[in-house]
């Protein structure tokens, strides 16, 4: 071994472990390229409703066990209202333990002879979208499938979703059901939603009981701890902490997997205080790789956070452009500072400025005249209402939501103004009148009030 190459191994030692543990980045998506492999997709932020990425998210599709999250809505709400305890017991009727251990279902394994809580039958359903499970809670609440379906259906409709499709409570295709599918529908069917709907409802679901979030979050859990037979759940999510596709935040929600909607996902997770919901519907490159649901849900949560920041545009007490002062014809002054009384806050995308900002004034009362405004006027005293929007920003907001892309503010002046009167006016004109005179017209004009003022005393002294 020469020399040379001593140099070269000592060389390559010491920089091959900067190559190695180079730590890699994700490129930003931009709007322009940013594309979800999928049917359907949608992306929202959890607290105000605010659309962040849409693709074909109206057009109801199979949602599969994602159906399951209505039916845990109601559950909670049952509990909620005093109709239904955590620790209550709850028995298998044959129909349900059959399907608990068929082998092509997701599920555990329940008994007739046994029983189990709410609270084990609803972890079961969100861990590891036991559809027995489901169908158990809803036997208990409504006595039996349909009628649940129905509390279903109503739910909806106070949701807002009209055009959604179900049938039953766990998201199955008909033809498990047998004979206990749903009166008038077909053994093929199978519940329908847009990803819309399906984030409205999971938006109800993480605000209205946030404690699910929790049970989502479990990636292991025991079931049946005191029964014969206790068997150990896995969450389905592979985005959870130390799970395949693990990601920093993720915390649920729920999967969906059948022959016609494909693989489905709607998840959850908290980035900077902010929490977004997604919704991917038939991955379709899940045949080619199992984790594809997962994978496109991690660009679509990096694109919704890279790509969507909610900005001040305008603070309080500033002005809104190119109206920074108002004329009042007949006011002592005969101009105005204005500015507004709100913070203008809007979600801007990385494709848009505060430049995109359109502003659309309204005057309100009568104050606001021919473009000027009327005297007398109090300080802070309102004088029009004003809409903020971005023009470019069509994405809108969830059904449902209490904002939209709209901020609305009043117009205030920042001074007040007493009317002016006759003498006030006649001295202005005078002073203004002055101000414009050369310096050698106002010598002449003082020089001639002088005589006048001296021709004046010399008629009085001579009358006396």
């Amino acid at each position: 071994m020469t020399k040379k190459n001593v140099v070269f191994i000592i060389i390559m030692g010491i920089l091959f472990p900067l190559f190695t543990f180079v730590p890699m980045v994700n490129a930003v998506e931009s709007p322009n390229d940013f594309h979800v492999e999928a049917n359907a997709a949608l992306s929202v932020d959890t607290k105000t409703g605010k659309i962040f990425y849409d693709q074909n998210a109206e057009t109801p599709l199979g949602i599969a066990s994602i159906t399951k999250l209505i039916s845990l809505y109601i559950v909670e709400k049952e509990i909620a209202q005093g109709n239904l305890t955590w620790e209550e017991e709850v028995s298998i009727s044959e129909n349900v333990a059959t399907i608990s251990v068929d082998p092509e279902l997701s599920n555990v394994p329940l008994e007739t002879s046994g029983t189990y809580t709410v609270k084990e039958l609803f972890d079961s359903a969100l861990i590891q979208s036991a559809n027995a499970s489901t169908m158990a809670l809803a036997e208990k609440i409504a006595g039996n499938e349909q009628n649940f379906v129905d509390k279903m259906r109503v739910q909806l409709e106070e949701f807002g979703i009209t055009d959604a499709k179900i049938v039953n409570s766990s998201g199955l295709n008909n033809s498990f059901l047998g004979e206990n599918r749903y009166p008038g529908t077909s053994e093929e069917d199978e519940n329908l939603m847009s990803a819309k709907d399906v984030a409205i409802v999971a938006r109800h679901l993480i605000q209205d009981f946030p404690d699910i979030l929790k049970v989502s979050a479990t990636t292991s859990q025991l079931f049946g701890e005191n029964s014969n037979s206790p068997v150990e759940m896995t969450n389905w999510n592979w985005l959870l902490p130390g799970m395949a596709n693990e990601k920093e935040g993720v915390d649920g929600l729920k999967t969906g997997t059948t022959d016609l909607a494909g693989a489905c996902f709607v998840g959850t997770m908290v980035k900077e205080e902010q929490r977004i919901i997604t919704v991917v519907l038939n991955a379709t490159n899940h045949e080619q790789d199992h984790a594809a649901r997962f994978k496109e849900t991690a660009r679509l949560m990096d694109y919704s956070y890279d790509n969507w920041k909610e900005e001040v545009v305008l603070k309080e007490n500033q002005v809104l452009p190119d109206l920074s002062t108002i004329s009042v014809s007949d006011g002592e002054e005969k101009t105005l500072p204005v500015s507004i009384d709100t913070d203008i806050k809007l979600w801007l995308r990385s494709d848009m400025t505060k430049d995109d900002v359109q502003y659309t004034i309204e005057p309100s009362g009568n104050k606001w005249q021919n473009d000027s405004l009327k005297a007398p006027l109090e300080t802070n005293e309102k004088i029009a209402t004003f809409q903020a929007s971005v023009p470019k920003d069509t994405l809108g907001y969830l059904e449902g939501s209490d904002v939209n892309l709209t901020v609305f503010g009043s117009l205030q002046v920042d001074k007040g103004t007493r009317k002016d009167n006759l003498w006030r006016h006649s001295v202005r004109i005078v002073k203004s009148w002055w101000t414009k005179l050369s310096e050698k017209t106002r010598s002449i004009v003082n020089v001639s009030f002088f005589i006048i003022f001296l021709l004046g005393n010399k008629v009085q002294l001579l009358h006396f």
